[in-house]
């Protein structure tokens, strides 16, 4: 895959992977945009990679997410790659019923409602261009749910989008769609961080730095695999 001179649209931005997937192909000549619903983040994130595009939207919301392709269509008709990396976790316990499952952010939604949705809104504006992406940052907790059992909507999410991506894939190849997932193992990033601090998990030696992840990860993206990880 040509790892410059593409206009990239991140959703997500402006912490954890997402930051460092901007600083990395910023870098590397690209054109930048990234989406996320915190005006503060994207501001300091403007302010650090000075010529980074950024646009507030909650890709949850249906309304928002309509908003954010017509921004791209209008104001950046050269994308060509689309990164759906924004996602919540969450610790919920489940024998507590309703309450605990809608006590906070919906990881449905957010985790894989909004890549579902974003990538069919993007997939004609995407068809035939050069170099056309579609990549979606899953997890690796989507193949080992026992081990996170705490958080069991956010592994089943992953899960999902895992098996999207595979049928994606197969469907967009004929418009020249490349779909790549990229499965993240523990970083170190602002997820989850009440249940990290429960577990006492904000550190460990089993835990690799946003920048490091990226860095190998799209090495691996530049090799033309597709289901990435490390």
């Amino acid at each position: 895959m040509k790892m410059n001179e593409n206009s990239i649209l991140i959703t997500g931005g402006a912490m954890g992977i997402g930051y460092s997937m901007a600083k990395y192909f910023h870098t590397r000549g690209n054109t930048i945009i990234i989406c996320g619903r915190r005006e503060d983040r994207l501001a300091q994130t403007k302010k650090e990679l000075q010529g980074v595009h950024t646009f507030k939207c909650d890709v949850a919301n249906p309304g928002d997410r309509n908003e954010l392709f017509k921004h791209i269509k209008d104001n950046f008709p050269k994308v060509n790659i689309l990164i759906n990396n924004a996602g919540v976790q969450r610790d919920i316990d489940l024998t507590k019923g309703h309450d605990d499952l809608s006590s906070g952010d919906s990881e449905i939604r957010i985790n894989f409602e909004a890549p579902v949705y974003l990538s069919a809104l993007f997939t004609p504006f995407l068809s035939g261009k050069e170099n056309a992406a579609i990549i979606n940052v899953s997890s690796g907790l989507a193949f080992m749910a026992e081990r996170a059992a705490g958080m069991p909507v956010y592994c089943a999410t992953k899960a999902a989008l895992h098996t999207f991506s595979i049928v994606q894939r197969i469907q967009l190849a004929p418009l020249g769609i490349r779909v790549i997932e990229i499965i993240p193992p523990m970083v170190e990033s602002e997820l989850n961080m009440e249940g990290r601090r429960k577990r006492n998990m904000l550190k460990s030696p089993h835990m690799i730095s946003s920048d490091d992840f990226v860095e190998k990860a799209l090495a691996k993206m530049e090799e033309d695999i597709d289901e990435i990880r490390l």
